[in-house]
């Protein structure tokens, strides 16, 4: 997302995290050089966030940075939901949604998809169970891979509609219609919202 805060390319540090997901991919740590700034580097501006002070957000129509807390969006409704993608498809973020839909139903006039970031994940979510508590809450279950969140299958707005999505784009017509609009959310707020069938913020509910 560094183009849009007007970065032409973003640099992750690699640490201990970033070689554990390259073990897992299956790249040794000799099949690849790290790249660092130089230690004289000078930086035109360095900015910190205490991110347990931020509240749950959402970006809402039609660009990423027209953000508003998400209790503040409460009376709008929405036709679908979408917790996956390359952005939110993580385990972790299977897991979420799993823990707070378990048991429970969604709201019957929700669709909610649920689009694993890969092979081996939807692979580990199954074996953990969390696609049968998805599933038993009335999600539906995509193939990994590009989907809705480019307007591609399974997922394409019609005019009028609202998606609350945990993808990385809501610019008009990224998921179909131009007369849709798209709602950018955590997997928290989108599956508590699932059940609600409007925008909810999850810390009003959990």
């Amino acid at each position: 997302m560094g183009v849009e805060m007007g970065a032409k390319n973003s640099v992750f540090f690699v640490d201990s995290v970033t070689e554990t997901f390259l073990k897992i991919l299956g790249i040794k740590n000799d099949q690849f050089q790290a790249i660092y700034a130089d230690d004289d580097a000078i930086y035109e501006k360095n900015l910190s966030y205490d991110v347990s002070s931020i509240v749950p957000l959402v970006a809402c129509p039609h660009t990423v940075d027209n953000v508003k807390p998400a209790k503040e969006l409460e009376d709008i409704s929405i036709q679908q939901c979408l917790i996956g993608t390359c952005t939110n498809g993580r385990l972790s973020d299977i897991e979420i949604a799993a823990d707070i839909l378990k048991g429970k139903q969604i709201d019957p006039s929700v669709r909610l998809l649920i689009l694993p970031a890969s092979k081996s994940i939807l692979q580990q979510a199954l074996e953990k169970g969390y696609i049968k508590d998805l599933v038993d809450a009335g999600a539906m279950i995509l193939p990994p891979g590009c989907g809705p969140c480019l307007g591609a299958h399974q997922g394409v707005l019609s005019p009028g509609e609202r998606c609350l999505s945990t993808a990385n784009r809501n610019f008009k017509g990224r998921m179909g219609s131009k007369e849709a609009e798209i709602y950018l959310a955590s997997p928290a707020t989108v599956a508590i919202s699932a059940l609600t069938g409007h925008i909810t913020d999850p810390q009003e509910v959990l």
